[in-house]
């Protein structure tokens, strides 16, 4: 006899209802198939249709549909997705139509630039940190600074690096900002003061810095503007900075008086962090029709098979 005052339950009662009349979200039909041997479509198109895989497929269908109606495309980039080396990758999209732009923290464009210009990138942090040497490279802090101080009134922060670099440049093909400049590709950089090495070299100078990320503010305002109807926003490996950026150029659109809706937008990242979840994938949408998707995943692996998935559709 139980000392407890409850007693298990008798289910003798419970009513039942048939898998068929019940229902399910998963069916045998959506199941992957064994890859066919047909390249990259074969293999999109074995994979199930279920979750991220679906999500990947709206995305390539995305990107290929904002193309051929020549709709706006922008790609945000963290500092790790050009760390990863996927510059050249990025830079062939744009030549074959699926980049209108390109939005980067300022973790990117330092690197980016340390790369054009140095051919190496990405200092062993916990190595220098003690003695005070991080973030302590003399020609990083020493140009880009350079670049911004002597900015004309109707440059940014992008353009005015893009055009620095190319009297620095030594590694061209593997920078993004000297391709993107070169193309006349749109490139906002956006910074808070504080957050990048440059700001610690004794050149910079916070009226500069901000008025060249502020120019470069307004002028996504004008490319996400464009984004109505088709357009196509992916912020790719950026927690903080961009998503937050991205968010107040919808606003600021649509406080205007501009249409802004039935666009997609993507979070590629290897962790799905609370901001770009809010203010990429789900608040733009909010009211307004069109679609956000989450894909995780390493960048060095999805953003080439994004490409390869693109190329091969074309």
């Amino acid at each position: 006899m139980s000392k407890y005052a409850h007693q298990p339950l008798d289910l003798s009662g419970l009513k039942t209802v048939p898998i068929q009349a019940r229902g399910g979200k998963v069916r045998v039909e959506d199941f992957a198939k064994p890859y066919p041997g047909a390249g990259v479509p074969g293999w999109l198109a074995s994979l199930p249709h279920i979750l991220a895989a679906d999500s990947f497929r709206a995305v390539v269908e995305a990107l290929a549909d904002a193309r051929s109606r020549k709709r706006m495309i922008l790609w945000g980039l963290g500092g790790h997705v050009i760390k990863c080396g996927l510059a050249p990758v990025l830079t062939d999209l744009m030549r074959r139509g699926y980049v209108s732009g390109f939005v980067l923290n300022g973790a990117a464009a330092i690197h980016d630039f340390e790369i054009a210009i140095a051919g190496q990138t990405s200092e062993d942090v916990e190595a220098v940190l003690p003695d005070g040497r991080f973030g302590a490279a003399e020609e990083t802090g020493r140009e880009m600074n350079a670049a911004l101080n002597n900015a004309g009134p109707a440059e940014g922060f992008g353009e005015a690096i893009g055009r620095h670099l190319e009297e620095l440049v030594k590694f061209p093909e593997a920078s993004l900002l000297c391709q993107a400049y070169r193309a006349a590709t749109p490139v906002t950089v956006h910074v808070a003061i504080g957050t990048d090495t440059p700001h610690t070299h004794p050149d910079a100078q916070g009226a500069a810095i901000g008025r060249a990320t502020h120019h470069d503010f307004r002028l996504l305002c004008s490319l996400v503007r464009e984004m109505n109807d088709g357009g196509v926003y992916l912020n790719v490996g950026s927690a903080v900075i961009l998503p937050e950026v991205f968010l107040k150029a919808v606003s600021v659109v649509r406080n205007l008086g501009n249409p802004l809706a039935n666009f997609t937008t993507a979070n590629f990242d290897f962790l799905q962090h609370y901001r770009p979840k809010l203010n990429v994938v789900e608040r733009p949408h909010a009211k307004s029709g069109g679609k956000g998707y989450s894909i995780t995943g390493h960048h060095e692996i999805m953003i080439p098979l994004l490409a390869a998935a693109l190329i091969e559709k074309a």
